[in-house]
């Protein structure tokens, strides 16, 4: 059972959400948050396994809240929820961390698989989010500093980009290409240093723009 802290200002969202996830039997709410003014203090008490974020908040949004966890080092995974009007902020949200991007109309299965693909130490993005990013980030390249002289990748790091991006975890990916999880965590390491990056979400986004996984 993956323990959750949703965040988010409006009341029939957070109950909406609670009450899937309760039938799910998989993942349980143990908290909620109307802004990101508490979010800290919650990690604290409750160490949820995913935070759940809504990136438009009043008081205190989304990537405020990034930002603050950051500052705290807190290390939760977090999973962006979104309705994706803002791309500045979603871009900015990556630079400060998060793991996962989901439209506010995704499916339950969808949701449960995320935040357990989370937990486990992977990222997920969907499909179409991905591809508004990568416009995003197209159209204003400094949001996303790119080496000038690019390393280049081995087909086995490149495999393990790829899944990466497919949102597997250290563990699944070395279960997949049967290696021990030690081994894939440093060629994650290697991988990240090669692209000039510092988490998976960036290194998947700018392997993406420049055409190195599809």
């Amino acid at each position: 059972m993956h323990k959750v802290l949703l965040v988010d200002d409006q009341k029939l969202i957070r109950d909406g959400i609670a009450s899937l996830l309760a039938l799910s039997g998989k993942v349980a709410v143990v908290g909620e948050c109307v802004d990101g003014s508490g979010v800290v203090n919650a990690c604290m008490q409750l160490q949820p396994d995913v935070i759940l974020l809504d990136l438009s908040m009043p008081v205190m949004n989304g990537v405020q809240t990034l930002a603050a966890l950051q500052q705290a080092d807190i290390n939760i995974p977090v999973l962006i929820l979104t309705t994706f009007d803002e791309h500045e902020l979603v871009l900015k949200s990556i630079a400060l961390g998060a793991r996962g991007f989901l439209l506010k109309d995704v499916s339950l299965d969808t949701l449960v698989q995320a935040i357990a693909t989370l937990a486990a130490g992977g990222s997920w993005f969907a499909p179409n989010i991905t591809e508004r990013l990568l416009g995003s980030v197209r159209s204003n390249k400094a949001s996303f500093a790119m080496p000038v002289q690019l390393e280049p990748l081995s087909d086995k790091e490149l495999e393990i980009l790829q899944l990466m991006a497919a949102g597997y975890s250290n563990k699944e990916i070395a279960a997949a290409l049967y290696k021990s999880e030690g081994t894939v965590k440093n060629q994650c390491s290697a991988i990240l240093a090669k692209l000039g990056v510092r988490d998976r979400t960036r290194a998947v986004l700018l392997a993406l723009e420049l055409g190195l996984i599809s």
